[in-house]
């Protein structure tokens, strides 16, 4: 797809089974010959949704050969196209959306845009996810859908706690042995929103069910992948790109 084509920057993805509720999302995909069909992949974004920064992200993992679609996670409460400001009304809106949808919402979700992908022209049937911040956690819980082959997990908030969605009682971790394919676990050791003692649960639940994962925590704080924060580290990102991409390349 080339910028300026209709599906370039949104791309509307229905629930098929039942047509009862739509989610906005941005689709990117490589350039070349239409005829090419690549590997799909489900990125989840932040509480503050498709920022510029997300939106780059996405542009980044196009380019290395994938069809990104990313949803709009708030679609139960934000007008389509909203993004959420990075400001402290913004940061209280957006935790307060993701304590107040139901865990079947992200659920539904997911399948929702595995479904998608599948059923797009440039996708192979490979489906990998890929998410930040809450959508780290979301691309954890998505990897519970038998379709996705691999996940990287970018500081996911709230995995060790379950204080995820309505009644803040997430099951993910809990489940982790549902988990056929690979996990990318990639975390900021100053990052106070997942500490020391959280990290070691989700360490020692994936050990004990004896997932295939990986493992990398880096001297940086929360959102350090971000591109317009202050907490933002570039030769970070930069590996953490490049170990996304073996998983992704290699599942």
């Amino acid at each position: 797809m080339q910028p300026g084509d209709p599906d370039y920057d949104r791309e509307d993805v229905r629930h098929r089974p039942s047509n009862s509720f739509r989610i906005d999302a941005k689709c990117v995909a490589p350039e070349g010959e239409s005829r090419s069909r690549y590997p799909g992949l489900l990125l989840y974004s932040e509480i503050f949704q498709l920022t510029p920064p997300i939106r780059r992200l996405a542009t980044q993992f196009a380019s290395h050969g994938f069809v990104v679609l990313a949803p709009e996670i708030y679609h139960e409460h934000e007008p389509a196209g909203s993004i959420i400001p990075y400001d402290e009304e913004g940061k209280a809106r957006g935790n307060r959306y993701k304590k107040i949808t139901p865990i079947s919402t992200f659920d539904n979700d997911a399948a929702t845009v595995v479904e998608s992908l599948l059923q797009h022209p440039l996708c192979n049937g490979i489906v990998g996810a890929v998410g930040f911040c809450i959508g780290g956690h979301l691309a954890f819980r998505a990897a519970l859908h038998p379709r996705i082959r691999a996940a990287a997990a970018f500081y996911a908030t709230d995995l060790h706690s379950g204080t995820l969605g309505a009644g803040e009682n997430a099951d993910t971790l809990a489940r982790a042995g549902e988990i056929n394919g690979e996990l990318l676990m990639i975390f900021g050791r100053q990052d106070p929103h997942v500490p020391p003692a959280g990290r070691r649960a989700i360490y020692d639940q994936l050990s004990a069910t004896d997932r295939r994962f990986s493992w990398h925590e880096f001297n940086a704080s929360h959102a350090f992948m971000r591109d317009e924060d202050p907490r933002y580290q570039p030769a970070a990102a930069k590996i953490c790109m490049a170990l996304a991409m073996d998983l992704f390349r290699r599942m």
